[in-house]
């Protein structure tokens, strides 16, 4: 028997040696165990194409794991396809659940499946036949990174695979989507069908009322003398045309007075006389009517006056028109006037005029005439109809608006000049128009973008040429067709991804030119 202790420390062999040679024989045997199983299970398995730079070992290693794996439950995100897990979890993009994937393994997600001319219902194209094609791999944040082989970005993310069929479905619309009826309820995806309709344009502005203009009458006399007795003693005082409003005692009113009578006692003195004769006499009875009538002496004081063959003293002066007295001399009785003063002041409120601005972009869509809807906090829940008459011929400088006069009318007398008032024009501005809910427009700056619904969960871009909007409305010029139906929510989400497929469309576009001049 030997004695350890007397053997030499250098001559005994390490403890940590020992444990080393072991692990590598157990490798050793592992190794080639598995080459036996791994062999005939590669032999029953349908031959499938290896991405480029995958040895034979690891392609014998996938298709062990893609045959015990075809039956298992896949779960991925909604809106990042490209993430799978095999157990239910949270997406490590955006945080949202994920959601069973259908098919098992090799299937591609629901949410932005592409539509193939070799697409079925139930699952990708070849899923019959075998696995599916993978041409190469991309970075799931920018589409034109590629590689060969499977790998992570530079924050960790697997590069996603990029399969034969999405490529062919590029080939031949470049810009399909399907979306599986989970998925869109999930997105809240809405559609609306495109009308035919008139699309209105609302203009809202606000103004206020003021008097009519053409409306507004001045009392003053055209002659000199002295008011007295007056009959309107407060502003706001309602007359109506010809109603008295106050006496003019006025010598020359007096000596025209007697004229008219001395005219009026000559032509009954010369009624035998001859035919010549009584023509003057009754010429000078006129022209005292006349004188008078100028002075806006009436008819009736006129003919009163003849009738009872005496000079009045004072003459009454009556309104010119109906309405309301806005203004009012103050101490007008007994004042001493003369021809051109203004005493009173009437303005008719059968009508009011609105002043409003509009500005100037919107002035295509207003005309003389044009009605609109004009509403008071002082009413509410009354609506009354206003016209525009007048349209002022420049433009503000400072605020680049116009201004609009409309005539508003006033049958009862509720509207006071001074009211503030919204004012809304609807103008149609396109008639039997073909239009879209203005939701659904995306407006890139360059051009105008819609998603058709093409029916079972597809979806398509499809660029617009767009006319005036109005109303939650507008109108398309080309494009589109009565009938066809859009994506009024979530479009930017579809359109994202119909992007990204028209972006590796390109990337295979141009690999396959590449390829096909090294060939050449």
């Amino acid at each position: 028997m030997t004695d350890t202790n007397s053997t030499p420390p250098e001559a005994r062999p390490r403890p940590s040696r020992r444990v080393a040679a072991a692990l590598i024989w157990a490798a050793i045997g592992a190794a080639i165990a598995a080459l036996v199983l791994i062999g005939p299970l590669h032999a029953l398995r349908p031959g499938a194409p290896e991405p480029a730079g995958v040895t034979a070992q690891s392609g014998h290693a996938s298709a062990v794991r893609g045959s015990a794996s075809q039956h298992t439950q896949l779960w991925t995100c909604s809106m990042h396809p490209q993430v799978i897990e095999d157990h239910p979890g949270q997406c490590p993009i955006c945080g949202m659940d994920l959601v069973p994937l259908k098919g098992g393994v090799g299937e591609p997600s629901s949410a932005a499946a592409p539509a193939g001319p070799d697409s079925t219902a139930g699952g990708p194209p070849g899923a019959g036949t075998g696995e599916r094609k993978i041409l190469f791999y991309r970075n799931p944040m920018d589409p034109t990174i590629t590689s060969p082989v499977p790998r992570k970005d530079d924050m960790g993310m697997d590069y996603v695979p990029v399969y034969a069929d999405e490529a062919e479905s590029a080939a031949s619309g470049g810009a399909t989507v399907t979306i599986d009826p989970v998925v869109q309820q999930n997105m809240n995806v809405t559609t609306e069908r495109v009308t035919r309709q008139d699309v209105s344009r609302r203009i809202r502005t606000v103004g206020y009322l003021d008097y009519d203009q053409e409306k507004m009458v001045s009392v003053t006399t055209k002659y000199p003398g002295f008011v007295e007795k007056v009959s309107v003693n407060y502003l706001g005082q309602p007359v109506r045309k010809g109603e008295h409003l106050f006496d003019v005692y006025a010598p020359e009113l007096i000596q025209t007075e007697q004229e008219l009578l001395s005219a009026a006692s000559y032509v009954k003195q010369m009624k035998d006389a001859p035919e010549d004769a009584r023509r003057r006499a009754q010429a000078l009875l006129d022209a005292g009517r006349t004188r008078l009538s100028y002075w806006d002496i009436t008819d009736d004081q006129v003919d009163r006056m003849l009738s009872s063959g005496a000079v009045f003293r004072t003459l009454a002066v009556v309104a010119p028109a109906s309405g309301v007295v806005m203004k009012r001399m103050d101490g007008l009785e007994g004042m001493a006037i003369r021809p051109g003063m203004e005493l009173m002041h009437i303005a008719d409120m059968s009508t009011l005029w609105l002043t409003v601005e509009v500005f100037e972009d919107q002035l295509a869509w207003v005309h003389v005439g044009s009605p609109a809807e004009v509403r008071l906090t002082y009413f509410p829940g009354d609506a009354f109809t206003g016209r525009v008459r007048y349209i002022e011929p420049s433009v503000s400088e400072k605020t680049r608006t116009i201004q609009l006069t409309l005539e508003v009318p006033n049958p009862r007398g509720r509207l006071r000049a001074g009211m503030y008032a919204t004012v809304t024009f609807s103008p149609v501005a396109a008639r039997d128009a073909i239009a879209v809910p203005s939701d659904a427009v995306i407006r890139t700056g360059e051009r105008n973008v819609v998603i058709l619904a093409l029916g079972s969960g597809r979806f398509a871009p499809r660029d617009v040429v767009l006319g005036p909007a109005g109303e939650g409305w507008t109108q398309v010029i080309s494009g589109l067709a009565e009938g066809d139906e859009v994506v009024t929510s979530a479009q930017f989400l579809i359109d994202s991804e119909s992007n990204l497929r028209q972006a590796i469309q390109k990337m295979i576009e141009a690999k396959r030119h590449k390829a096909a001049g090294g060939a050449e």
